[in-house]
């Protein structure tokens, strides 16, 4: 079953075709993590963090945000913040291709569940990582903020980074990164703004 639903994955990635990944993670259990491709890296998050995967497009952009930031989507009536994770790793943008696409990972946002996208360039496939087969992260080497990092899983002897998305997507953190980018007024009010023009 689990390389069905890998195949399914990343076909619907090629085709940019909505994936109900919550669906996919009873079905195939715990240790199972979807693989994506930024900036040519193999990187991969537990599939449990993930609600589904949705074409890129029809974002809405928010003033006085940092630049990591990339908007707003309308997801079924509920506004979510869409981040490009490639300058979230103080990278370049992504570049926008027909493959490119926003994976929706639900977080926890002070006992409360909050939905966040993130751009990436494609979406791979669902793998299964035992846990005896996840490294710690290095102490140094890495090419992005080590606490970012979840661990090194091991697969067909290369090395896959396994994201620890309650640290690269901290709202308190983004928080904070937002106040220090905005010349005045309020992000929240300016998300609040956004969501009402997408409601319209």
């Amino acid at each position: 079953m689990g390389n069905n639903v890998g195949n399914n994955v990343g076909n619907n990635a090629g085709n940019l075709v909505p994936v109900q990944a919550k669906t996919l993670s009873q079905a195939i259990g715990e240790q199972q993590y979807l693989t994506f491709l930024l900036g040519g890296e193999m990187f991969a998050i537990e599939i449990l963090n993930i609600r589904e995967i949705i074409e890129y497009g029809a974002l809405t952009t928010v003033p006085m945000m940092p630049p990591f930031i990339r908007g707003v989507i309308n997801l079924r009536g509920a506004v979510v913040p869409v981040i490009d994770l490639s300058m979230r790793f103080s990278r370049p943008p992504v570049d926008v291709t027909r493959r490119t696409c926003i994976i929706i990972i639900e977080i926890d946002n002070a006992g409360e569940r909050q939905d966040v996208g993130i751009v990436v360039d494609s979406v791979s496939e669902v793998l299964e990582i035992p846990s005896n087969m996840v490294e710690p992260p290095p102490s140094f080497g890495a090419r992005i903020r080590t606490d970012f990092i979840q661990g090194m899983g091991k697969v067909n002897d290369k090395f896959v980074i396994i994201l620890n998305v309650h640290k690269v997507l901290s709202v308190d953190e983004m928080a904070q990164l937002t106040q220090a980018a905005q010349s005045g007024g309020s992000p929240a009010l300016a998300l609040e703004g956004a969501g009402a023009h997408l409601a319209g």
